[in-house]
């Protein structure tokens, strides 16, 4: 099995993601995303078509898992738990999934997916990335994406994060 990180895109900017990403031995990238798009000028660079284009000139390869990505109901699901929190944009970040959404996205995304041949169908010297948008991994789908390989695969997981000022 190959090893895996998990990476989001708040708290980086397109040259530390890709030096993270260099450091880390990243091969390929897993976009788990189902909207592929981030919203304000600071985060243009993670928008589908940019990040490839970064990727490619990096040497790093890119896949759109759209089978892992959390249904539009899911993420509105997240989303009211959020605002019942006082969590969200212009408020604070989230740090952690609301439960019921962390059960229905292994129930309805992840149980139906074979991890075991995604990740081994990459396997190589390289490391293959997770990724999707939030800064930490606790508040984010990939969290339960790398508990899974972790616990049924026995696959290292490590979550890369921003250098901090």
């Amino acid at each position: 099995m190959p090893k895996i990180v998990t990476v989001g895109v708040y708290g980086f900017d397109a040259d530390s993601f890709l030096h993270r990403l260099r450091e880390a031995e990243v091969g390929l990238l897993l976009d788990v995303r189902q909207r592929r798009g981030v919203r304000g000028p600071e985060y243009a660079w993670a928008n589908s078509l940019r990040l490839q284009r970064a990727l490619a000139a990096a040497d790093v390869g890119y896949r759109h898992v759209r089978e892992l990505a959390p249904t539009t109901e899911l993420r509105q699901l997240q989303y009211r738990e959020d605002d019942r929190q006082g969590v969200g944009k212009r408020k604070r970040n989230r740090v952690a999934l609301a439960a019921a959404y962390a059960e229905r996205y292994t129930r309805e995304i992840l149980d139906p997916v074979n991890l075991h041949t995604l990740v081994a169908d990459h396997a190589g010297e390289s490391a293959i990335a997770l990724f999707c948008v939030e800064r930490d991994p606790e508040a984010c789908h990939r969290s339960i994406i790398a508990a899974r390989l972790r616990a049924e695969h026995g696959v290292p997981v490590t979550d890369l994060r921003p250098s901090q000022p």
